[in-house]
């Protein structure tokens, strides 16, 4: 057996090839993504920065806490504030009465040059103390560095995922399409008298051997590039400046026998398969597509497709403002992708019937697409990956944007914007600042809201257009709120008990205007009486000229302006992240296409012979194979496009659902690029071998 395994690799090297580069090239993102998941886990904290000198630091308040209810026991929930209170100033005439005291970058935290526990002791409970390496919390950007870490862990953890889901993808279906083309080979072996379990094993082994090779290239590989994409991740601000690679050998381990149990797992359903056919069945049909679609694929694609479009479904009618969140219309689309993906075959033949192609050559492009529904499928299926992918994702993220700029718009009846820090007010406009408030969420938890802090509650209820559901705006004032349909308690009249942005409270505050939740950023609002520290950061006027608003001290724009410059189409951020998924995806789409269509052409000898015999020139051959090659391309293009409407539409859905104005976006630039370049390395593969085999 083994001496049999070893010469068909060295027999078939060719055939491998594409799942070996496959294979290794995702061995080594999973390694790459490893390590920078170990690096975001165990970064090295940063040494203190801003009071290095001094033995400890009190630092003022930067958090509201609060006690609650958690089943029979009380228990104590923090949520943190916007930016640090100052240090108490009696508790900081104390400290300078007693010991030396440094300060350094504003009044939230100073250093004291004393003994830890009488320092502690002096305090008790009016600000917190730091020692030892907890006085970085002290430095300014620690959370910044933090929300960074936990972002790029996201990314990376993402990223990671759509490497394995391509990768298992494409090793399945290349040993899959390998396997129907080497029928007649082994019903050879069966008649030869080869058992079932002897064929079987005779390709797992084969699996093994090329899952063994690819995945030690693979790590070798992901040594290399983690550094790389270090430097990739901290010059597009996806990481913090400090941000290195560490030295974890876990990622490797992971990636080496994930790579080994994916290549297993992508021969076992065609081992299985070859293993079923007896030896005069696999003659016979050696050269025709029947059972393009076992019953266990079909089983699994369609149970995907349902259960992807069930909790799609059930999300937008459930919690529809989930469906704006990255990690729901990242994730939640794969089942959709995966189900199509794996219906494939059953999908191809309609859709290539249902095409008029011009001409002869065309009609036998169609009719032999329609007919070789293994190999159109084999093409189709991961350019509908990558086409999918590339219209829900970049689609997705570049709705959620445009909707938020559009229900910006809509929200306002000013003519003229101005935005930007420490603003002044205008007489006649409406001056808002950014705050915050938190609330209890039952007995269990604390939410914090963002919200907006009205100077002038007249002016803002008569140039605010929002989504009211009841209520009035015009009734706010120093002891009410206006809040959304998010809130527990939403009714108008009830009274709420919130704590202020500096950690104050709780007050109680009345109810008095109920918003639809939109996007996420309609309420709650509150005068500036309860935004302590809050500064005017816009001013909105309507029949006021721009001279007038530039006394606020800020640029003056109009709403469509101002609109388009606070929501972009995608943050620079974003974007390289989404790049980085679907460069991914296309790059091992670029690769199962060559590989299936270079061992699908090469095997096509007899019949293009035929057609040669039959008066074909070599050039209208050439036609026919690269036609068949971009008719693939295409179907597998517009199923990848059912599928970005699909995921769109019910985003749409959600939207109108949370009352936010819709604002679908299909990036058909990116979806082009993405079918432009499958199409050029298909024809590509196609056409170098039937030139070589019609010479």
């Amino acid at each position: 057996m083994l001496t049999v395994v070893l010469s068909g690799l060295r027999a078939r090297w060719a055939a491998f090839l594409g799942s070996f580069v496959a294979l290794a090239l995702g061995v080594g993102l999973l390694a790459v993504m490893g390590l920078g998941l170990a690096s975001t886990v165990d970064a090295p904290e940063r040494a203190p920065q801003r009071f290095a000198s001094a033995p400890v630091v009190v630092k003022g308040r930067d958090a509201v806490t609060v006690d609650v209810r958690r089943g029979p026991d009380k228990a104590t929930v923090s949520q943190r504030l916007d930016r640090p209170q100052p240090v108490d100033i009696e508790l900081l005439a104390e400290l300078k009465a007693r010991w030396t005291v440094t300060t350094a970058g504003g009044p939230d935290a100073v250093g004291v040059h004393g003994p830890a526990a009488e320092v502690r002791a002096l305090v008790d409970g009016r600000g917190q103390v730091l020692t030892g390496d907890d006085r970085r919390l002290a430095d300014p950007g620690p959370e910044r560095d933090a929300q960074a870490l936990v972002a790029l862990n996201s990314l990376l953890g993402t990223a990671g995922g759509v490497t394995t889901f391509v990768s298992v993808f494409v090793v399945a279906s290349t040993f899959a399409f390998a396997v129907a083309l080497r029928r007649r080979e082994f019903g050879l072996l069966r008649t030869a008298g080869a058992t079932p379990g002897q064929v079987r094993r005779m390709l797992l082994a084969e699996a093994a051997g090329v899952g063994i090779l690819a995945s030690a290239a693979g790590c070798a590989l992901g040594a290399w590039g983690a550094p790389w994409l270090a430097r990739v991740l901290v010059d597009g601000g996806l990481a913090p400046d400090w941000f290195t690679i560490g030295d974890a050998a876990w990622p490797f381990h992971t990636a080496f026998w994930t790579g080994v149990t994916v290549a297993l797992t992508g021969a076992f359903a065609a081992s299985r398969r070859a293993g079923r056919v007896g030896p005069a069945a696999a003659l016979r049909e050696a050269d025709v597509d029947t059972d393009v679609l076992p019953l266990g694929r079909a089983l699994l694609g369609t149970g995907l497709l349902v259960t992807g479009a069930a909790l799609l479904l059930w999300t937008c009618a459930t919690e529809p403002s989930e469906l704006l969140k990255r990690k729901t219309y990242t994730t939640l689309p794969m089942l959709l992708i995966t189900g199509a993906a794996l219906l494939a075959p059953v999908l191809v033949r309609p859709v290539a019937r249902a095409l008029r192609l011009p001409g002869a050559t065309g009609m036998l492009v169609r009719e032999n697409s329609a007919a070789a529904v293994r190999r159109t499928s084999a093409v189709a299926a991961p350019v509908l990956v990558t086409v999918a992918l590339a219209g829900s994702l970049l689609g997705a993220a570049t709705t959620v944007t445009s909707t938020k700029a559009a229900e910006a718009r809509e929200q306002t009846r000013a003519e003229w914007v101005v935005a930007g820090a420490d603003l002044r007010p205008v007489p006649g406009a409406s001056a808002t600042a950014t705050t915050s408030v938190f609330v209890r969420d039952g007995d269990a938890a604390l939410v914090k809201y963002g919200a907006r802090a009205v100077s002038d509650p007249a002016a803002f209820a008569e140039l605010a257009r929002l989504p009211v559901v009841a209520g009035d705006l015009a009734d706010l004032d120093d002891r009410s709120i206006v809040v959304n349909e998010e809130w527990e308690r939403r009714t108008v009249g009830e009274q709420v008990d919130v704590w202020l942005a500096d950690g104050s409270g709780p007050v109680r505050l009345r109810v008095v205007a109920v918003l639809a939740l939109g996007t996420g950023d309609n309420g709650p609002y509150v005068t500036r009486a309860n935004a302590p520290g809050a500064t005017v950061d816009r001013v909105e006027a309507a029949g006021t000229g721009p001279e007038a608003l530039a006394a606020s001290g800020g640029p003056v724009r109009t709403v469509e302006e101002w609109a388009a410059a606070t929501h972009p189409t995608a943050g620079p951020e974003t974007r390289l992240g989404l790049l980085l998924v679907l460069g991914i995806a296309l790059v091992y789409t670029v690769i199962a296409l060559a590989n299936t269509l270079l061992m699908a052409t090469s095997a096509r000898g007899a019949e293009l012979a035929s057609l040669r015999l039959a008066g074909a020139t070599r050039t209208q051959i050439l036609r026919v194979v690269t036609g068949e090659a971009a008719l693939a391309v295409a179907i597998g293009a517009v199923l990848g496009l059912a599928v970005t409407a699909a995921c769109l539409g019910v985003l749409g859905a959600g939207l109108a659902a949370l009352s936010a104005p819709v604002s679908l976006a299909v990036p058909w630039t990116a979806v082009g690029a993405a079918a432009g370049v499958c199409g050029l390395v298909a024809t590509v593969s196609a056409a170098l071998p039937a030139w070589r085999l019609t010479r």
